[in-house]
């Protein structure tokens, strides 16, 4: 009864610790490289319009979902993360526009 439970534990024990590395798929260091984020195109602050570089100094730069985006400082990313997709849907519109130009 006691090997019994032994092999019990030792099973549970290894599927716990084994658990973490299934399902994860190989990545490697060319396929982060390689996949370049699309550029931002505006001179300004997606969330507060404010101009980028001006007197609040370098832009705060990130990736999100593929896409390069700039704040003109990282206490706006507070406003980004609360409504992203207002702003995304902003960024594209812009972006639209500067094709047509």
């Amino acid at each position: 009864m006691k090997s019994i439970k032994t092999l019990t534990v030792a099973a549970l024990l290894t599927g716990f610790l084994a658990s973490p590395f299934t399902g994860q798929t190989a990545e490697t260091k060319d396929d982060k490289t390689t996949a370049k984020p699309k550029p931002y195109l505006l001179k300004t602050c997606i969330v507060s319009d404010e101009k980028l570089g001006g007197d609040m100094g370098e832009p705060y730069v990130f990736t999100h979902e593929g896409r390069e985006i700039k704040l003109c400082c990282k206490s706006c990313l507070k406003d980004f993360n609360k409504a992203t997709a207002k702003f995304v849907k902003k960024l594209d519109a812009a972006e639209k526009k500067a094709k047509k130009s």
